[in-house]
C-alpha cells in the first residue's frame, strides 16, 4: 500500500497544497487533470526525483520520503520514455538488471519474458532511435518492470501514439495490472481514465478535488470544475453484447436497459457515454434512422448553460440538452411522457 500524507511542494508560482490519497496493491490509480495541475510534480515527488515541501510518503508502512530514488523500489515511465539510445532494447531492459549484479544467464531469462509480456521480443537487437513511438512505450515499460517494483508511476504514457497504438497499449496496460502490478497513471483524458482505473482522483490547481471509483467520478461530481472538464452527462456501467444481426451493431446491457452501439470492441464490461446534445425529443413514436428508441417520462427539466437540460426516466435516467424554443414548442416539463432517440453511431462505448 502506498499512502501519500499532506503533500505539499511550493514554486514561485505554483504550489502543490496538503495532497492526500491512498493506493492499495493492485490498484490502477489515475491522476486526472487539466495541463499545469500539478500532477507530473506529484509523480516526481513520489518516485524521488523532487522533494516535497511538507508531507509524507509511506509505502508497506515504512517512510520512504527521504530514501534515495534507487531504494524506493518504484519506477517510473516517462513521456517521452528516455530510453538510452546507445544501447539495443536487450541492453536497455537489461540495464537495471546489470546494476544488481545478476548474473546474465538469469538476466537473459528475465528480458526474454518481460520482453515477451510487452510483444517486442522481436525487437530486442533495434536500438531507440529505429523503434515506432508505441514500440518504444514499450521497451520503456518492460525496462520499468524489470526492477519488480512496488508501484510504478506513469506519466501521459499514450500522448504520444496514435488512435490505435493507444488503444493496443490500453490493453497491455490492463494487463500488467491484471497480472498484480500497481500503477499510478496520469493523464487529462477522462476516456483513458474511464478504460483504465479503479480509482481516480482529480487534481485542480494543485489540489486532489476529488477521489472515487469512475462512477463515482463521472455520475457524481462534487464541483463545477470537475463537471465541466468531464463534460459527460449519460454515462453507464455495463456488458456489451454480442452482435445478432448482420448490421454489425452490439448492444449495451445496463440496468435492464438496452442501448444499440456501433464498435468494434469485443470486450463485455465497460462503460457507455451518450452526449446530451445528441438525444432528441419529441411528443409521439416516429420512424427515423436512429436505432435507440425509447419512451420516457420526465424526471427533471431545468436551464443549463446552453439551453434547457431535460432528465429523462427510460429505466436509466438520460439527459438531453433542447433549445428553449424547442422545449417550449414541446410543451416539456416534469412528469410529461415523451419519446427520445439517439443514433447507435452517437454513442461511445469505452472497454474497461
Amino acid at each position: 500500500m502506498l499512502e501519500i500524507k499532506n503533500i505539499s511542494k511550493s514554486y514561485p508560482n505554483f504550489c502543490l497544497k496538503d495532497i492526500s490519497f491512498i493506493v492499495e496493491k493492485g490498484d490502477y490509480f489515475v491522476l486526472l487533470g487539466g495541463s499545469g495541475t500539478g500532477k507530473s510534480i506529484l509523480l516526481e515527488i513520489i518516485a524521488g526525483n523532487t522533494k516535497a515541501t511538507d508531507g509524507k510518503i509511506i509505502l508497506n508502512n515504512k517512510d520512504i520520503s527521504s530514501e534515495k530514488i534507487q531504494k524506493r523500489n518504484i519506477a517510473f515511465v516517462y513521456q517521452d520514455q528516455a530510453l538510452f539510445p546507445h544501447l539495443t532494447v536487450f541492453d536497455n531492459i537489461a540495464f537495471s538488471l546489470r546494476q544488481k549484479k545478476i548474473n546474465s544467464s538469469e538476466i537473459k531469462k528475465l528480458v526474454l519474458k518481460l520482453s515477451c509480456t510487452v510483444d517486442v521480443e522481436n525487437l530486442l537487437s533495434r536500438k531507440p532511435g529505429t523503434l515506432s513511438g508505441g514500440e518504444a512505450q514499450r521497451v520503456a515499460l518492460a525496462r520499468a518492470l524489470a526492477t519488480s517494483p512496488e508501484c510504478l508511476l506513469l506519466d501521459e504514457p499514450l500522448s504520444n501514439v496514435d488512435t490505435q497504438l493507444r488503444f493496443e497499449l490500453r490493453g497491455l496496460l490492463r494487463k500488467i495490472n491484471r497480472q498484480g502490478q500497481t500503477i499510478i497513471h496520469v493523464t487529462h483524458d477522462y476516456e483513458e481514465a474511464i478504460s483504465l482505473a479503479n480509482k481516480i482522483a482529480v487534481i485542480e490547481h494543485g489540489s486532489v478535488v476529488q477521489t472515487g471509483t469512475p462512477e463515482d467520478i463521472f455520475l457524481y461530481p462534487k464541483s463545477e470544475f470537475i463537471a465541466n472538464f468531464i463534460g459527460i452527462k449519460n454515462f453507464y456501467k455495463g456488458k456489451l453484447l454480442p452482435s445478432e444481426n448482420d448490421s454489425g451493431l452490439k448492444t449495451f446491457k445496463t440496468s435492464g436497459v438496452l442501448i444499440f452501439v456501433a464498435t468494434e470492441e469485443s470486450k463485455d464490461d465497460g462503460f457507455l457515454l451518450i452526449p446530451a446534445e445528441n438525444v432528441v425529443i419529441s411528443n409521439s413514436f416516429s420512424e427515423n434512422s436512429s436505432r435507440n428508441i425509447f419512451k420516457g417520462k420526465i424526471n427533471d427539466i431545468f436551464p443549463a448553460k446552453i439551453g434547457i437540460e431535460v432528465v429523462v426516466d427510460i429505466g436509466v435516467k438520460i439527459t438531453s440538452i433542447v433549445s428553449k424554443e424547442s422545449a417550449e414548442k414541446l410543451a416539456l416539463e416534469k412528469g410529461k411522457e415523451i419519446w427520445i432517440s439517439f443514433k447507435a453511431l452517437s454513442v461511445k462505448y469505452i472497454a474497461a
